[in-house]
């Protein structure tokens, strides 16, 4: 993860932040040298992989949220980002439940995670306003959750966003409402991203 992350010049983990801090450059013999300037299509596509590897997705799903994104009203790359922003593993690592997007899916497909009461295994179930996300009575004491709970995760991840409600200390949170573009702590030209997909 550490050299996916030098590579697409953005810190996927705690352990890449410190690394890319030491060493901001991609990795490789090469990775200190100037680049060429990219090709449009090599800069898209970079912006591209880096949506994808901060929510952790294939292609596919990418694509298929893409495609629901164009169908809405407003700008396909907002709508995009706030659509992913509503995966229920997104608001298990946003809520400050997990550490890294990889462990937040890892809890939800342990079926530690409750949306409105109800066990929901899907990383990639969409959470709707309203909806209460809570981590498993009998997971609570689960060492991970004690940790989650006493605000371990704090200073790794971003200020909770105002979209959520969090009660860290009962291990849940509430989506308020659907996330704006503006306040989702996600580093991407998402404009590029749909310029990626509509010239193909």
């Amino acid at each position: 993860m550490v050299r996916k992350s030098r590579a697409l010049g953005i810190a996927l983990t705690p352990k890449a932040a410190r690394f890319l801090e030491k060493r901001p450059y991609a990795p490789g013999q090469h990775g200190r040298t100037k680049r060429k300037s990219d090709s449009d299509y090599a800069v898209r596509l970079r912006e591209k992989q880096r949506l994808r590897a901060q929510y952790g997705i294939r292609e596919k799903q990418l694509r298929i949220v893409f495609n629901e994104a164009k169908r809405q009203a407003g700008l396909s790359g907002e709508n995009l980002v706030e659509l992913l922003e509503m995966r229920l593993d997104a608001l298990v690592l946003r809520a400050g439940f997990a550490r890294t997007i990889a462990q937040a899916r890892q809890i939800v497909v342990h079926r530690h995670i409750l949306v409105n009461g109800k066990i929901v295994d899907r990383p990639s179930y969409r959470v709707k306003p309203g909806q209460l996300v809570h981590v498993k009575e009998r997971s609570e004491a689960l060492e991970p959750f004690q940790v989650a709970a006493a605000g371990g995760h704090a200073e790794v991840l971003p200020p909770v966003p105002g979209y959520l409600e969090v009660e860290l200390d009962k291990l849940q949170a509430k989506l308020v409402r659907r996330p704006k573009r503006a306040e989702v702590p996600v580093i991407c030209e998402e404009q590029l991203v749909v310029e990626f997909y509509s010239g193909r």
